[in-house]
């Protein structure tokens, strides 16, 4: 490589890392304007945490968690009653963000990628408020795990305090380079179940493409112990083809080149029942772990499903629910 190739390199880079810092910028004025409304009032996290202190006890309800159920009133009363807890003022959230180069893909307004980032900005935005900490590990594509980056390796960004250290979290994700390959969603996940944290709230973002007998059970593991949000990223692609007649497709985790005749509508039919079949399969896979399940869209407004999702979500706390 010549010196100029390096200084184009580098400017490159720079390149980079400033758009990235735009970008970050948009969207943390952006969630903030649209979030703010809603946190005013009582504590509210993404998820409505049950907290640790104990409560007041009060009847069981459709939808409660049979978890807490309070056997000694139930008892006295002969009426099934729950426990409710007080929830803690200071939280712990760790994101698992998946990279994998499947996410460097969407036709409608935003990459995949993009919408990884922006969920994981939400979040932060979310959670960063009264003490409250904020962690994350990151998967770029092929395997391996540990506490630097590197190629095919899982990053952990340590949880920390505070605004600052939250903007520089998610600059440490934008600016992470994607790997050629999947990163294996089932080790991302547990590397949240080690060590052993409180109990607090675990986000997992990705497009779950990977087969879900991979992930399903460390998730199921960690929903043990903590609240467990999982958010999917769509392409509508990715559901039904269009018909385009002969369409190129490059495999952006192998590289490998398909073409596709679009104009067969047997060939279209046969892909929108097995994509439903697999969103259907990771549906009830999150489900049967107990995680609360978002699916954001590239061709949608991403945030309004956010708001909407955390306006659920703080119904249910009112109602004494804990989904």
């Amino acid at each position: 490589m010549t010196a100029a190739d390096s200084w184009s390199a580098g400017r490159s880079t720079a390149g980079s890392a400033a758009r990235s810092e735009v970008v970050l910028s948009r969207l943390q004025l952006l969630v903030t304007r649209k979030l703010d409304g809603l946190l005013q009032g009582d504590y509210l996290g993404l998820l409505p945490g049950p907290g640790t202190e104990a409560g007041e006890s009060r009847e069981y309800r459709p939808g409660d968690d049979v978890r807490r159920m309070d056997w000694p009133v139930t008892a006295r009363t002969t009426v099934p009653h729950v426990q409710r807890t007080v929830a803690d003022r200071e939280l712990e959230t760790w994101l698992a963000v998946d990279l994998s180069a499947s996410l460097d893909f969407g036709t409608g307004r935003w990459l995949k990628r993009d919408l990884v980032v922006a969920a994981s900005a939400a979040i932060a935005h979310l959670t960063v408020r009264g003490g409250n900490r904020i962690g994350a590990v990151v998967g770029s594509g092929g395997t391996g795990a540990g506490d630097r980056g590197g190629p095919g390796r899982m990053v952990r960004l340590p949880a920390r305090p505070g605004r600052k250290e939250a903007q520089g979290l998610l600059r440490a994700i934008a600016n992470t380079p994607v790997q050629p390959g999947r990163s294996d969603l089932g080790a991302l996940v547990d590397m949240l179940n080690r060590p052993p944290r409180r109990r607090g709230v675990a986000v997992v973002i990705s497009d779950f493409l990977a087969p879900p007998q991979q992930w399903g059970r460390p998730m199921r593991k960690l929903a043990v112990r903590h609240d467990v949000l999982a958010i999917e990223v769509v392409d509508p692609r990715e559901l039904e083809l269009p018909d385009v007649g002969v369409l190129a497709l490059v495999d952006p985790e192998t590289g490998e080149l398909h073409e596709v005749q679009t104009a067969d509508p047997r060939l279209r039919r046969r892909y929108a029942e097995a994509a439903s079949a697999q969103r259907t399969a990771i549906a009830n896979e999150l489900r049967a772990a107990g995680a609360a399940h978002l699916r954001l869209r590239t061709d949608s407004d991403w945030l309004l499903d956010m708001v909407r999702f955390v306006a659920a979500a703080r119904h249910a706390r009112t109602r004494g629910t804990t989904r």
